[in-house]
């Protein structure tokens, strides 16, 4: 039989990054129920677990394990994944006493029990890494987790380095607003053929013709413009339109 060798430091003095939680609402058997399934296992694999864990104390206990990896990565720059959960225990803290009411006038004593639940994660040796990240794609699967992928991206926003999203996104905001723009041109282009009236423009053309005829008989010299002389044929047409209009409406009554 291999022989299982223990680690005869106490938790305390074990290396790592630590996180304590105290006084959690329970008793340190229902915690240490979780933290039997959690030791030794890779910061990823445990979160699984926890995640899956029908316990209720699970959920105290990933917030303790979270945190004890975000003291990794702020304090000691660790990666989260190379971590692993090299120590966690649950102590007994301290049990509020309280009384039921019992028939006969006698009274039951309840105990209401807490804990202090301590969670230590250490980082793998680069064998361990090899060793793991081998066995992983054996399986068709890497090493990387969502939250690890969370931790990479906060730690580049926090040193400032450019994402390679922004560009794409302010490229598609511009092309937009230009799609816009144009869309408002065709419109306005669309309104002012609309609101134009027929009856608008042969007036125009009338004073046109009035200017013209008028610097006529003063004698001037200068040429008619050619424009005044459209905006006669223009007048002379919708004079002639009118009369025409006129008599189909005399026969028709």
């Amino acid at each position: 039989m291999a022989s299982i060798q223990f680690d005869e430091r106490k938790t305390n003095e074990r290396p790592g990054v630590r996180a304590v939680h105290r006084s959690a609402g329970f008793s340190a058997y229902k915690a240490r129920e979780v933290l039997d399934l959690i030791r030794n296992k890779s910061v990823a694999e445990a979160r699984t677990i926890l995640q899956f864990c029908e316990r209720s104390a699970a959920d105290e206990v990933a917030k303790v394990l979270d945190s004890a990896v975000a003291n990794a990565a702020n304090n000691n720059d660790i990666p989260p994944d190379e971590l692993f959960v090299s120590a966690c225990y649950a102590d007994e803290g301290s049990t509020m006493k309280r009384w039921r009411p019992r028939a006969r006038g006698r009274a039951t004593r309840i105990r209401k029990r807490t804990c202090h639940i301590t969670v230590i994660v250490g980082r793998y040796t680069q064998t361990e890494l090899d060793r793991r990240n081998a066995r992983l794609a054996a399986k068709g699967q890497t090493a990387s987790s969502p939250s690890a992928d969370r931790a990479r991206r906060v730690s580049r926003s926090r040193s400032g380095e450019p994402k390679a999203t922004e560009s794409v996104g302010e490229a598609a905001a511009a092309v937009d607003e230009s799609a816009v723009d144009e869309t408002a041109v065709d419109e306005t282009a669309v309104d002012d053929a609309v609101t134009t009236d027929p009856a608008e423009v042969v007036d125009e053309a009338a004073e046109t013709a009035v200017v013209a005829d008028e610097a006529a008989e003063a004698g001037e010299t200068e040429e008619v413009p050619d424009e005044a002389v459209e905006a006669e044929d223009v007048a002379q047409d919708a004079a002639s339109d009118d009369d025409s209009a006129a008599e189909s409406d005399k026969k028709e009554d």
